[in-house]
C-alpha cells in the first residue's frame, strides 16, 4: 500500500474505525498524491518560468486558446481552459456547502465536508461504489430504482442489488425498509436512497422520513456499520403539502458514529443544466471533524484523478456565475412553477375513474416522473410499440410498469398522454 493512502487510512482509524472498516478494498488503497508531479508542481506555483504544468500557455502567461472557441466563451479564460482541481474548484466547493446548509436548515451548527467535484451525479455514484463497495456485496435498494445503479454497482463493482418493497398502503414501506436492513445479520451495510425517486417520483413524508431515519439508528445501534449514499438528483423539485423538503442526508449526518451519510447531488436536475457534468460528493457523520473529512475528500479527489483527472472547468464556473447571480433564484422559482403546473395537470388528467380498469397511479409527489402499474395480464412492451406508432406518444415501460416524465411535456398534454395510454391498453387486448 502506499505510505500516503496508509496516512489517510491512520487518520480515519483514528477518528472513526467503522469508516475504515466501510471502505472497500480500493477506498483503503486510494489516495490523492502529494508528491510525485503533483508536488513538484505545487511546490513550483509562482515561479518566473514554470515548466511544470502539462498545458501549454501564451508567452505571457495566458492558457494557450484558439479564437474560434475563446469567441463563443464571455469569461476569462482562465475560468475555462485550465485543468480544475481534481478535488474541485475551491471557490464552488465552498458555494455549494453553502448552498446546502442554505437547502436544509436542520443542518445547522453540523460539521460535514466540503463537497467534492464528480462529473455528475452518475460519476458520484460510480466514485461512492469505488469507495465503499467490494465485489460480491450486497447493496440495499428499493425495487423501483434508477437503471443505471445496476451499470454502476452490479456490472462495474461486482455489487449486488439487493431489493425491499418500496410501497404499502399508498406510502413509503418501512417494515420492508426494517426488513431488509436486518438481513444476514450484524455487520457491513451500503445502502442506497433516491428521492424524489427515479422512476417513481415519490419522496417520503416528514413522518416516513422520521421512520426511515428512525429505523437506520436503531440498525447503527445494534452494531451494523452502514453507509448510505444520498441520490438527490431531484432534490427540491416537491409539490404536496407535508412531503420531506429536505435531503435524509441532513438526519443522517450526525445519527450514529456506525452511520456514514454521504449525498450525491449537483446542479444537473435542481438547475436544468444536464449537459454540464458537474456534481458533488459530500460527508457527514457524528462526530466528524475536519482532519476526517479532508482524509476522506483526499481518498475523494484521489479516485475522481484517477478515473477522469478533474470536471470541466467551464461548467463549475459557469455554475458559479449564476449561483452568484442575483436573479438566480428568481429564475429558478420560475421554472420550479412550470414542472408544478405539470405535476397538478398529471394529477386532474388521472382522476377519470375509467383508466382504473388497465392501470392504477404508483404514489408519487415529486420530481420529473410518475408511474403507473399495468392492470394484470396486459403487455406493458406491447402497449409502449402501440403508442409510439398509432398515437405518437413516447413513454418508458419497465416490467410493466410505465414512467411518465412528465418534466418532458407540456401541462396542457397530460390528458391526451393518459388518453392514449388507456386507448393502447384497449388495443392491446384486441
Amino acid at each position: 500500500m502506499n505510505p500516503q493512502a496508509e496516512e489517510l487510512n491512520k487518520i480515519i482509524q483514528a477518528k472513526n474505525p467503522v469508516i475504515y472498516d466501510l471502505l472497500s478494498e480500493k477506498g483503503k488503497n486510494i489516495f490523492f498524491p502529494k508528491k510525485g508531479i503533483l508536488g513538484q508542481t505545487a511546490d513550483a506555483k509562482g515561479t518566473k518560468i514554470n515548466a511544470t504544468i502539462g498545458a501549454a500557455v501564451e508567452d505571457n502567461g495566458t492558457p494557450m486558446r484558439l479564437n474560434s472557441i475563446e469567441s463563443n466563451v464571455k469569461l476569462d479564460p482562465s475560468l475555462v481552459f485550465p485543468y480544475a482541481p481534481s478535488f474541485g474548484r475551491p471557490d464552488i466547493r465552498a458555494k455549494w456547502q453553502s448552498m446546502i446548509f442554505e437547502k436544509n436548515p436542520s443542518l445547522k451548527d453540523k460539521a460535514i465536508s466540503l463537497p467534492v467535484v464528480t462529473n455528475a451525479l452518475t460519476h458520484g455514484v460510480s466514485m461512492a461504489g469505488y469507495l465503499f463497495v467490494d465485489e460480491g456485496e450486497k447493496v440495499l435498494v428499493p425495487d423501483l430504482f434508477w437503471g443505471n445503479y445496476n451499470l454502476i454497482l452490479n456490472h462495474a463493482y461486482g455489487a449486488e442489488l439487493s431489493k425491499f418493497n418500496l410501497f404499502k398502503d399508498g406510502g413509503f414501506d418501512l417494515d420492508a425498509f426494517k426488513a431488509k436492513l436486518a438481513e444476514d445479520g450484524i455487520g457491513k451495510k451500503v445502502l442506497i436512497l433516491n428521492f424524489p425517486n427515479n422512476p417513481t417520483g415519490y419522496t417520503p413524508t416528514i413522518e416516513e422520513q422520521k421512520g426511515i431515519v428512525a429505523i437506520i439508528k436503531e440498525s447503527a445501534e445494534q452494531g451494523n456499520k452502514i453507509v448510505v449514499f444520498s441520490d438527490d438528483a431531484y432534490f427540491g423539485l416537491v409539490y404536496e403539502e407535508g412531503i420531506e423538503q429536505e435531503s435524509i442526508f441532513a438526519q443522517l449526518s450526525d445519527l450514529h458514529e456506525n452511520v456514514l451519510a454521504l449525498k450525491i447531488d449537483g446542479p444537473t436536475k435542481e438547475d436544468y443544466v444536464w449537459g454540464f457534468r458537474v456534481g458533488f460528493m459530500t460527508y457527514g457523520v457524528k462526530g466528524g471533524d475536519a482532519e476526517l473529512y479532508t482524509a476522506l475528500e483526499a481518498k475523494t479527489a484521489g479516485a475522481v484523478r484517477g478515473n477522469i483527472s478533474n470536471a470541466a472547468n467551464i461548467s463549475q464556473s459557469l455554475l458559479l456565475s449564476a449561483f452568484e447571480n442575483e436573479a438566480y433564484q428568481a429564475q429558478k422559482a420560475e421554472k420550479f412553477e412550470i414542472m408544478n403546473k405539470r405535476y397538478h395537470a398529471v394529477k386532474e388528467a388521472l382522476n377519470d375513474d375509467k383508466y382504473s380498469e388497465y392501470f392504477t397511479a404508483l404514489p408519487y409527489n415529486s420530481g420529473y416522473f410518475m408511474c403507473v402499474q399495468l392492470a394484470e395480464g396486459l403487455d406493458g412492451e406491447l402497449i409502449r410499440k402501440i403508442l409510439i406508432e398509432k398515437y405518437s406518444i413516447g413513454i418508458i415501460n419497465l416490467n410493466n410498469v410505465i414512467r411518465v416524465a412528465f418534466s418532458a411535456m407540456a401541462a396542457s398534454d397530460a390528458k391526451e398522454l393518459f388518453e392514449g395510454i388507456y386507448n393502447a391498453c384497449k388495443d392491446s387486448k384486441q
